[in-house]
């Protein structure tokens, strides 16, 4: 057997490669079990089965419909965060969502990407770090690295390439500072996810 460069394989390296690829098989019917998963009628439901795959997730926190995720054991949502439908959510490295987080919808947040200068176009991956009282606009893009800090906004449809502030607002592609919130004391509540989302 060869690899892709057309070397002959050991037999170590043929038995770690059919390994791996055991393992990415498993990793991707886990991704389509919890897509399908996404599209159940039940808050309980879902979140169950998320929590079942590692994920964790607070109190009183919802994932509307569609979701899907990567790695969901590297996860962590907080307390009283509301997900929009058909967000992507990123567990190839750590992904940590704070508390009274309102992520709308499409959203995607990415924590790993090819590496454009490798050889091998190797992948790369970095933690996201998303601060409590963030509003995420709908369909925003964030990327690997990326830390926002508390009572950030992100306007619908930025491309969020580097840190947020505490309370700033940004928007645009790349995402830059178009504002900052006035509100310093953050202490709200969101209120109830749609039943059937």
């Amino acid at each position: 057997m060869k690899n892709k460069n057309g070397q002959e394989l050991t037999q170590r390296e043929i038995l770690r490669k059919s390994k791996n690829r055991l393992t990415t098989v498993l990793l991707e019917l886990e991704v389509f079990l919890l897509h399908l998963i996404g599209h159940l009628p039940s808050h309980l439901i879902r979140r169950f089965f998320y929590r079942l795959a590692g994920m964790k997730i607070g109190s009183h926190s919802t994932i509307h419909t569609g979701a899907r995720f990567y790695n969901p054991e590297n996860i962590e949502i907080g307390s009283g965060t509301i997900i929009g439908e058909r967000v992507v959510l990123d567990g190839r490295s750590s992904l940590r969502i704070g508390n009274n987080v309102d992520i709308a919808s499409e959203v995607m947040i990415y924590n790993a990407q090819h590496d454009i200068e490798s050889m091998n176009f190797e992948a790369i991956s970095k933690p996201v770090q998303i601060g409590d009282y963030v509003f995420v606009g709908p369909r925003c893009i964030i990327l690997p690295g990326v830390r926002i800090g508390r009572g950030a906004v992100i306007a619908a449809g930025a491309v969020v390439t580097k840190d947020v502030e505490e309370l700033q607002i940004v928007g645009g592609v790349p995402a830059k500072v178009i504002g900052e919130r006035t509100l310093q004391e953050l202490n709200y509540k969101l209120g109830r996810a749609a039943l059937f989302r």
